[in-house]
Formats: C-alpha cells, sequence, structure tokens
C-alpha cells in the first residue's frame, strides 16, 4: 500500500520523521492491540505479537488458517455467517466475541473489522482490530450472578414469610368466627392480625428492595458493557 507524503506536514516533518512516528505508533499499536489481517477468503495473513500471545498460537501455526482457530463454540453458526455477510458487503463489523486459546482456556476480544479495497473499489483484505475484554466480561457475569443470588433470596423470602402469615391470618379468621369468643379473644384476634399485616408490610418491602438492588444491578451492568 503506498502512501501519499504530500498529504501530511505534521508539524514540518522530513518523509524520514514521519516515518518514525510511523514506526512509533506501529508499536504502540502491537504493544496494547491484537491485530489480523486476512486475504479476501478470510484466510489469516498476517497476525501481530499480541495475537500470538493472547491466543497461545505461534506466528506460524495462524498463518494460513482461518480464524475459525479461535472459535469458542459459544455461538451458533448465525453469529459468524451474520458477522461475515457483514464485512463481505463492505461494511464494518464491531462486536464482542468469545474465543478459545489453544490451551482450551476461553477469553474475550471487542472486535472491529475493517474491508480493505483497492482502486477498483474491491475488498482484497479485511484487517482486524481487537482488545481484550476479560475483566469487564468478569465484572458483567459477577453482576449477573449477584442478581441471580437477590431472585434466589427473593423467592425464598416469599416462600418461607409469607406462608406463615397466610396460616396466621386463617387462624385469626376461625377465632373471629367462634361462637365462644369473648373480649379477650377478640383483642388477641386483632393482635394476631395487626401482627400478620405487619410482617406482610415487611415482607413486601423486603421484596421491592431487593428488586429495586436487582434494577441498579442491571443499570451497573449496562454501563460497564456501554464503557
Amino acid at each position: 500500500m503506498k502512501i501519499d507524503f504530500e498529504k501530511y506536514d505534521i508539524a514540518g516533518q522530513s518523509k524520514k520523521d514521519f516515518l518514525r512516528l510511523l514506526h512509533v505508533y506501529q508499536k504502540a499499536i502491537n504493544m496494547n492491540v491484537i491485530c489480523s489481517i486476512t486475504d479476501s477468503e478470510g484466510i489469516i495473513v498476517y497476525v501481530n505479537q499480541k495475537f500470538c500471545e493472547v491466543s497461545k498460537y505461534s506466528h506460524k501455526e495462524l498463518i494460513g488458517q482461518n480464524h475459525r482457530i479461535l472459535k469458542s463454540g459459544f455461538y451458533a453458526k448465525e453469529f459468524y455467517e451474520n458477522m461475515w455477510n457483514t464485512i463481505k458487503f463492505g461494511d464494518i463489523w464491531q462486536g464482542e466475541v468469545k474465543n478459545k486459546a489453544k490451551d482450551g482456556s476461553f477469553f474475550w476480544l471487542d472486535n472491529t473489522i475493517f474491508p480493505v479495497f483497492d482502486k477498483r473499489k474491491n475488498i482484497v483484505q479485511y484487517f482486524s482490530m481487537r482488545l481484550i475484554i476479560d475483566l469487564k466480561k468478569k465484572v458483567e457475569e459477577e453482576r449477573i450472578e449477584h442478581i441471580k443470588s437477590l431472585e434466589e433470596m427473593l423467592f425464598m423470602t416469599s416462600h418461607q414469610v409469607r406462608l406463615p402469615i397466610v396460616n396466621i391470618l386463617g387462624l385469626a379468621i376461625q377465632l373471629e368466627d367462634s361462637t365462644n369468643s369473648n373480649e379477650d379473644t377478640t383483642q388477641i384476634v386483632a393482635c394476631i392480625k395487626e401482627s400478620a399485616i405487619s410482617l406482610d408490610k415487611i415482607t413486601k418491602e423486603l421484596t421491592a428492595y431487593i428488586s429495586g438492588v436487582k434494577g441498579k444491578e442491571k443499570e451497573k451492568t449496562e454501563k460497564v458493557v456501554a464503557s
């Protein structure tokens, strides 16, 4: 790919200085970004060292392969078909993908795939840049587990606390309807009802609280995902 240096004038730098600057940019990218290039058929023709470090495959093992070598089995074939159709028609594809390394471990990447065109606007290559997002996904999964625990707690609270409430109210109704009731019995019934209603109120407040926490956790997860 030929670079038209006449288009660039970075603080009046010479072509030599500009090439040196490009080298610095490339070095910075290679240290932090996972890069690969494939031909128009999706065969890998270039990977940087970061790609090898994360995938645990050597440069030699990756060149000539398809990116299916990293397939995790986490997605249906429609997921990959959508990805391929997007870039094949000249559009940029971006998304998070769970991958499988050579040693069987999994890792998450935020992917951006760019079609590369020749002068006739034919796609000749695909250039991919990826960022590791394992920490982000770990936080997301932990929040999901936390929400799940809250849901289980909510179910147990509703089942274990509300059932006795129903029994108390049932007994109170029976006592209230008894032909042998007197003033003391009436007061006892009133106390039972009051206690049951109070306990029921507490249960509902606890349920509302847990639901509120669940909503906040969901918002936090969405913010982490969006960041």
